[in-house]
């Protein structure tokens, strides 16, 4: 069985890391070089770095800060944030990226993920859905969360698959931020319709949780901001605890 992946999130704005809840109310949450230098020495799988507010201020990722924490880490690092073109992926992994994650750009022009993984690899490429429930319906959104579009997460999701993607990143933004869990219905959903991996993000808030969102939500690995930044579980615990439910990890 697959090894289950911990990924913290560095969530950066005006080059800093900061966290907040359901997509709003931003608070500072450290440097983004430091944290992903501590992240990578204390045990986590991978690193995922979202320049949060690239597309909604129509610029590119911050590749030098890229670079900058590429130097320090000898993990799995995958960058998103304004990526719309085959160019800004190039020249995230000359940066020191690993994969790319694309959003926004991918709802706007799906043969965009078609390209990019003719020309990177589907290994490369994680497209992330952000998406609310609404009436009981999963909508995805778009620009870090702030508009709605006609799309349903879950045919969204099969077409992302068909188009190319290694992975699937899918946040709830229901769940953002609460410390309430992730949306383990939805991700046992999305997990059983595809077959590729599936990325839980939204709502950690206790080791339990983790737990949970392996088991009931079938995900292959569980991404997390503030619990991590602020140090309310340490990677380590975290996977001792994973180890003894019987979830396979990398300790």
């Amino acid at each position: 069985m697959l090894t289950k992946r911990i990924i913290p999130c560095l969530d950066i704005k005006n080059g800093r890391t900061v966290k907040g809840v359901n997509f709003v109310d931003l608070r500072d949450a450290g440097d983004p070089v430091e944290l992903a230098e501590i992240y990578a020495a204390s045990g986590a799988d991978e690193l995922v770095f979202l320049d949060i507010s690239a597309t909604e201020e129509r610029r590119k990722t911050l590749a030098d800060l890229v670079y900058r924490v590429g130097e320090k880490v000898n993990i799995p690092f995958t960058v998103g944030g304004g990526i719309s073109s085959i160019e800004d992926v190039d020249i995230l992994l000359q940066n020191g990226a690993d994969k790319v994650s694309i959003n926004s750009s991918a709802v706007k022009n799906p043969q965009l993920i078609n390209d990019l993984s003719a020309k990177f690899g589907a290994q490369c490429i994680v497209v992330a859905i952000d998406a609310k429930q609404i009436d009981g319906e999963w909508i995805v959104h778009l620009v870090g969360g702030k508009v709605p579009t006609e799309l349903n997460l879950f045919d969204w999701a099969k077409e992302v698959e068909k188009r190319g993607a290694g992975e699937i990143l899918f946040t709830s933004m229901n769940n953002d931020g609460t410390k309430d869990g992730f949306a383990n219905e939805a991700l046992n959903k999305l997990s059983t319709e595809l077959n590729i991996p599936i990325i839980a993000s939204g709502g950690a808030g206790s080791i339990q949780h983790f737990t949970d969102t392996f088991i009931k939500g079938k995900a292959d690995a569980a991404l997390a901001a503030s619990v991590f930044h602020f140090k309310e579980i340490e990677i380590v615990d975290l996977k001792r605890q994973l180890k003894k439910e019987n979830i396979p990890v990398r300790l």
